[in-house]
């Protein structure tokens, strides 16, 4: 299968390092016309030079999503696009009970109101011109909620809902939705929170691996961090023309963490 993206536009959130960027690279080689979204100018001029270091065709926007007012400036600089990938997103454990108003206002503008806004918008577009591919990059961490990250768990179960519902609002228009369901993957993010997780612990990085997969994961079947690239395979392909018939769908990437056969 060979997956051709030229002549058509992406945007991808959050995309200044780690699985957006890698996705950015996966559809900007196969062809595709990308645009990088983020809030720190500095990483994300340092991606953007990257991609184009490569030959790749790529550009950048700096705008904070976790508000209504930078979602409407990515919509003033980038007006449509062809393909959408809702990759912003933030983590951390923390203490159900410790957890304020606040805190659970932040992770869904952030998580779920920034891809809304911006499906909501590009959608439409897409609908006119019969074409289209949205996706939101959720966890699996939707299905196995954390007890320590109660909070990301839920807005990413948000997102299972929120993809279903506009895949039928969508129904018969040619343009896709679904969502990407990666597991825990070796992201810049990931390696520090890592790193100071064993230095709390006293222990290595590789044996914090090795722990949290025993004690957290057990039921991985690989055993180990994806790469950004493996989820970014995924993606790309959910965004081709091959994929016409995938809608309405939670795709897992997960290493077969998740214990179910569907």
């Amino acid at each position: 299968m060979q997956i051709d993206l030229s002549g058509k536009t992406a945007l991808i959130t959050g995309a200044s390092a780690g699985i957006g960027l890698a996705i950015a690279r996966g559809l900007a080689q196969a062809g595709a016309s990308v645009t990088l979204c983020a809030r720190d100018a500095q990483r994300l001029a340092a991606a953007v030079a990257a991609l184009q270091a490569e030959g790749l065709q790529a550009q950048g926007v700096v705008a904070d999503l976790a508000t209504a007012t930078g979602c409407q400036a990515l919509v003033a600089a980038v007006p449509g696009v062809d393909i959408l990938i809702n990759n912003l997103g933030i983590y951390g454990t923390q203490d159900f009970f410790a957890l304020t108003d606040e805190d659970w206002e932040n992770f869904f503008q952030t998580n779920v109101m920034s891809g809304l806004r911006l499906s909501r918008h590009y959608a439409q577009g897409m609908k006119a011109h019969g074409w289209g591919r949205i996706q939101f990059i959720s966890s699996e961490s939707a299905i196995n909620i954390p007890a320590d990250m109660v909070h990301y768990g839920v807005s990413k179960s948000a997102l299972q809902g929120l993809s279903r519902g506009l895949a039928k609002v969508l129904a018969g228009t040619g343009v896709t939705v679904n969502t990407i369901l990666p597991g825990p993957t070796r992201t810049e993010g990931v390696q520090a929170f890592f790193a100071n997780l064993a230095q709390e612990q006293g222990i290595s990085v590789p044996e914090m691996e090795v722990r949290f997969f025993r004690e957290n994961r057990p039921s991985s079947l690989i055993g180990r961090f994806a790469t950004p690239e493996e989820v970014a395979h995924l993606c790309v392909y959910v965004a081709s023309p091959q994929a016409s018939a995938t809608t309405g769908a939670a795709l897992r990437v997960e290493g077969g963490i998740v214990e179910s056969i569907i």
